[in-house]
């Protein structure tokens, strides 16, 4: 009884004790809201007790479209420490009136801008053409005739790079004229925002019937020109037809073919100065591959054929550029995916990369579907459906949104 006393006796003394501190809990919360609310100098210094790292915190949460409004991230160090996610690919479907531009989105929700870009100048070219996506920046090829063969050399034509979240545009002067006897038909988009506002981009010259590269025409925001420099290449390369250029490292990478006695599939990196040229060997040097950059690395996926349909994709490889400087690949990650298949009844090629991760996107033979496929966990994640009239197999290019109104030398809105 005298335990059972003593109990009693604790907790009616401790009991007036803590419903003193909530109620002087309560009063503190009344106190400084009345205060927060009547005095600025109240709220500004409760504002001053948010540091940087906690704004940018608060901000990495947020959609990308309301992100771009904070004038604070226009702070390269800033940008540098907000995480950059993939939203959604570019591609476009094409038919007689030329080429019409879509947009998939890995959350199923609607784009962040119109994939058309309507206000790229709607009146001045009949058609718009993808050709590069890096950082936030879009690149595209402005022409008055119907890409029918390619030959860049022969068309009257304006490169064009926009960021489509803040509708801010830039159309580059005409690049330099090739010779009678080369073709200009493969350019890539060189932009990092950590590092500067400017961009760069490179056109490779070749001459004519998918022979190697003979020079490269450089355009910088900076200097707002183009230049011309020959290739300087020892090694004779072929860049593949409509290969994607890939930007990372200060590098610009390339499939091609080493014109050699084998003819192997070759990786192709060089700096924006074009003095700097790198040859990477790819092992299985004639199965297909996919170039893209992950986690701020050179990525490559090799696909096997089926034995059965050699069209087919079973097995995927990916490999990454083992540091900046190497050209040497190493393995990370190989799959089967022959159950996707057999539960889907479906053929599948490797489309893309994903920028943040380990994870490949397949694309569906018939083009109405998008995979996601996780290689490290060797799952399947999102299906992104798509236009169904696709007629022919088109590039896919991966889009994360740069929320910043810096656009070097921008001319448009």
């Amino acid at each position: 009884m005298e335990e059972a006393e003593k109990g009693e006796i604790f907790k009616m003394n401790t009991k007036p004790s803590s419903m003193k501190e909530a109620e002087k809990g309560e009063v503190f919360e009344r106190n400084t809201k009345l205060r927060l609310d009547n005095d600025p100098k109240a709220t500004e210094e409760a504002a001053s007790l948010f540091t940087d790292d906690i704004i940018l915190e608060i901000l990495s949460r947020l959609p990308a479209r309301s992100v771009h409004r904070f004038k604070c991230i226009s702070d390269p160090a800033n940008r540098k420490k907000l995480p950059q996610t993939l939203v959604g690919f570019l591609y476009f479907t094409t038919d007689d009136s030329g080429h019409h531009h879509h947009f998939a989105s890995v959350s199923g929700g609607a784009p962040l801008f119109d994939p058309c870009l309507p206000y790229l100048q709607p009146d001045k070219y009949k058609d718009m053409t993808q050709v590069d996506t890096c950082n936030g920046l879009l690149l595209y090829r402005g022409s008055n005739n119907k890409l029918v063969a390619c030959n860049w050399a022969k068309d009257d034509f304006r490169f064009v790079v926009c960021n489509p979240v803040t509708g801010r545009w830039v159309e580059l002067p005409p690049s330099p004229q090739s010779p009678e006897n080369r073709s200009s038909c493969i350019a890539g988009l060189a932009f990092d925002p950590a590092v500067s506002s400017h961009f760069y981009v490179l056109q490779f010259e070749q001459t004519i019937q998918g022979s190697y590269i003979t020079a490269v025409n450089i355009y910088s925001s900076r200097t707002r020109a183009w230049t011309r420099r020959d290739s300087g290449m020892v090694e004779k390369v072929a860049p593949f037809y409509l290969t994607r250029c890939v930007f990372v490292g200060g590098m610009m990478y390339l499939m091609g073919i080493h014109k050699g006695i084998d003819e192997e599939h070759v990786l192709v990196g060089v700096d924006m100065e074009v003095k700097v040229w790198k040859i990477i060997r790819v092992l299985h040097s004639s199965r297909v591959g996919t170039l893209g950059t992950s986690q701020g690395c050179l990525h490559f996926a090799i696909a096997s054929q089926d034995q059965l349909n050699k069209e087919l994709v079973s097995e995927i490889e990916l490999w990454c550029l083992k540091d900046r400087d190497s050209t040497e690949l190493v393995l990370k990650h190989t799959a089967s995916i022959d159950k996707l298949m057999s539960t889907t009844e479906l053929g599948y090629r490797v489309a893309e990369i994903h920028p943040n991760c380990d994870t490949i996107f397949l694309g569906s033979y018939g083009g109405e579907t998008l995979v996601a496929y996780d290689m490290r966990h060797q799952k399947v994640g999102c299906i992104l459906n798509l236009e169904t009239n696709i007629t022919q197999w088109h590039r896919f290019l991966p889009y994360v949104p740069l929320c910043s109104e810096s656009l070097a030398d921008a001319d448009g809105q």
